[in-house]
């Protein structure tokens, strides 16, 4: 799925010097590419290529309906990424993506890649790869948002903190706030979790990818 047919056609004319793939179909757009999917259950491959940000829809949006898709017909998704594009990496990663490779890897990488994905495995290139610590650090950080919407950014810092060891006066000295203010934030954190305890609102920070 791109929305460059020079593009899709270099791919198309590839895959036909491949003896162990098939294209079963492509598409310039995400809502298209659904579309066909939800048409003909036969067209569903083994692996949709797709770049997201020619998909014509939000990622989350294509990658919510393409996740809906797969639980009758099992599809797995390598998201091709253009330069610069670590909003979307993080998006396709924390949506649950099986892979993430730029747009301009060698073709021998995309093969490679696509196989591993098809056989249950996950690939990133060497781009996205280098830069995992950073996309992991943001993945966390919209679990812990997504999962705690109540608690303000000052507070998920406070428990992303308590969650990775730190007592009330370290996070003090981290974020530069009196102890007397980390306390106050502490115990609005019990309250909104519904917690008693600090080991009580560890464990579910910590179940919510906070605090690794």
């Amino acid at each position: 799925m791109d929305k460059y047919p020079a593009f899709r056609a270099g791919i198309r004319v590839g895959m036909e010097s491949v003896p162990d793939m098939d294209l079963t179909g492509e598409a310039p757009t995400g809502e298209q590419a659904l579309r066909a999917l939800e048409d003909d259950p036969r067209l569903r491959p083994d692996v949709v290529l797709a770049d997201l940000q020619s998909s014509g829809m939000t990622e989350s949006a294509f990658l919510r309906a393409a996740g809906e898709l797969s639980v009758s017909s099992p599809m797995r998704l390598l998201v091709l990424s253009g330069e610069g594009t670590d909003d979307s990496v993080i998006t396709a990663m924390s949506a649950g993506a099986h892979g993430v490779i730029g747009k301009t890897a060698p073709w021998d990488e995309l093969m490679r890649a696509i196989r591993l994905v098809a056989a249950g495995g996950a690939v990133f290139g060497p781009v996205v790869a280098a830069r995992m610590p950073v996309y992991f650090s943001a993945v966390r950080e919209v679990c812990g948002q997504s999962a705690f919407p109540e608690l303000t950014a000052r507070e998920r810092e406070v428990l992303d903190l308590l969650a990775r060891g730190h007592g009330n006066r370290e996070i003090a000295r981290r974020l530069v706030l009196s102890e007397k203010t980390v306390r106050n934030h502490v115990t609005h954190i019990f309250a909104k979790l519904q917690v008693h305890d600090r080991a009580m609102a560890v464990a579910r920070a910590r179940s919510a990818g906070m605090g690794q």
